[in-house]
């Protein structure tokens, strides 16, 4: 990509990336794992 292309945001969104053109949204919540649980111990 040259130096002068352009990023539109509409290639952003087909492309499913973030940057300075679409920057992601503050206050989304990204999916986070799952809590710790207790690990079952193979000694059981």
């Amino acid at each position: 990509m040259g130096k002068g292309d352009r990023k539109p945001r509409k290639g952003k969104i087909f492309r499913h990336s973030f940057g300075k053109a679409r920057p992601r949204k503050k206050g989304e919540t990204q999916v986070a794992p799952p809590a710790k649980a207790e690990k079952k111990s193979k000694e059981e």
